[in-house]
């Protein structure tokens, strides 16, 4: 069963930055892709940034220029750096990871991490 283990929450001030990371174990195979959502009081859970074993990323308008998403394919992890931090991005993130190598894939999700951001 594939385990998703993320790190990184906390409190933090605006302008401040922090560095979420997530481990995935559990299969032989490693993610074909991994990302990062997160899930604001009230709101619906959105893509915040997504990255393919091959390297492709994207990222949500919102993030772009603030956040930057990397994955250690050795490790089966996932990073996401975040600075720049304004009291908008307070919600819970929650790692992703598909696996596959063809047709449908097997969405796993972590239990998530809590970033605040005081004003």
């Amino acid at each position: 069963q594939v385990q998703l283990v993320e790190s990184g929450g906390d409190l933090v001030q605006a302008g401040g930055s922090l560095r979420l990371s997530c481990a995935a174990s559990g299969s032989i195979f490693s993610p074909r892709a991994m990302g990062w959502y997160r899930q604001a009081p009230g709101k619906q859970r959105e893509l915040v940034a997504h990255v393919t074993s091959g390297g492709g990323i994207n990222y949500a308008d919102s993030v772009k220029g603030r956040f930057t998403i990397s994955r250690d394919n050795a490790k089966n992890t996932v990073y996401l750096q975040m600075n720049s931090l304004k009291p908008d991005d307070t919600a819970v993130y929650y790692c992703n990871a598909q696996y596959g190598s063809s047709g449908p894939l097997t969405t796993y999700w972590g239990q998530g991490t809590q970033v605040t951001v005081s004003s």
